[in-house]
């Protein structure tokens, strides 16, 4: 049960887009957002990281500290909501993964598991989405960052032990009903198509190229790295349509009223892929004449 909440705790951070980053760059990934009557920041955050890198840079702490509320996608220290979810995210016996996936597929799952240390019978009933997730934050393992680690965590342990009020901008459920819109086709082409890019490195290269990126504040640059992984990866196109930019309008509303209908300033925390490009949150903000700048 351990590895499975550790599991279900990695597979909600991946619906952000987890961008592993190094700290130096962390201040680059803050904006000021102001409307007539507030001001919020947006902080693209980092869902897996190293113990060296707190605290985050002056300029995030500082306005962290200027912030009355901490907002964020979902609170993955709840416990409870994640035990709650767990039932959406196995199979009852006498289903399990090895029967919803081809054969020759779950050679290949099974083969990966001895590099990152994961038992057979503690993934056997995970569903295909969350199973290769699990190997996706283990290969961000592999490399140096850590889920426990990540920014997201760090800002909810220092909202929790302040007293800060914390608001989720979707929650856990939510989350959970956006996995299960997934089709079945949907599910096998991403799966399999996981595994072709963990068995080829491609994984660990977009790691590092998103660091690099991230080191450099270069919001282009996190996209285009996002894309050339689209592009060799089957299914990953449509993953990020849906598990990225079709949740906008939806956060855009929350984040409008934490503008325009409250006297708090807000600290919104959400991934880093959320507020690059065109269609990102920083764009869409812009677009509605809010003032925007990067601090």
């Amino acid at each position: 049960m351990k590895l499975l909440r550790y599991a279900l705790r990695s597979l909600f951070l991946l619906l952000a887009a987890a961008l592993a980053a190094a700290p130096a760059a962390a201040a680059n990934y803050l904006w000021e957002v102001s409307s007539l009557t507030n001001k919020a920041y947006l902080f693209g955050t980092v869902h897996a990281g190293k113990a060296s890198w707190y605290p985050l840079p002056r300029a995030v702490e500082d306005a962290f500290d200027n912030s009355k509320v901490l907002v964020v996608e979902a609170d993955i220290t709840d416990e409870a909501a994640i035990k709650k979810s767990t039932a959406a995210m196995i199979y009852a016996p006498p289903a399990s993964l090895k029967t919803h996936i081809p054969a020759e597929i779950y050679e290949r799952f099974a083969r990966l598991l001895p590099r990152y240390a994961v038992p057979e019978e503690e993934v056997i009933r995970m569903k295909p989405f969350m199973a290769v997730s699990l190997l996706v934050f283990s290969e961000w393992a592999r490399v140096g960052y850590f889920p426990n680690y990540g920014v997201d965590a760090y800002l909810l342990a220092k909202a929790k032990e302040e007293k800060k009020p914390v608001v989720e901008i979707e929650g856990i459920d939510a989350q959970i009903r956006l996995m299960d819109s997934l089709g079945d086709k949907e599910v096998q082409q991403l799966f399999e198509g996981t595994l072709d890019a963990l068995e080829s490195g491609l994984t660990g290269e977009q790691v590092k190229g998103l660091v690099a990126a991230w080191q450099a504040g270069d919001t282009d640059g996190i996209l285009k790295v996002a894309r050339s992984y689209n592009e060799k990866v089957p299914g990953a196109r449509e993953f990020e349509e849906k598990f990225i930019w079709s949740r906008h309008e939806e956060m855009l509303k929350k984040i409008e009223g934490y503008l325009n209908d409250s006297k708090d300033r807000h600290f919104v925390a959400v991934g880093a892929l959320h507020l690059a490009g065109p269609r990102g949150l920083i764009e869409m903000l812009k677009k509605r004449g809010y003032v925007v700048r990067q601090l």
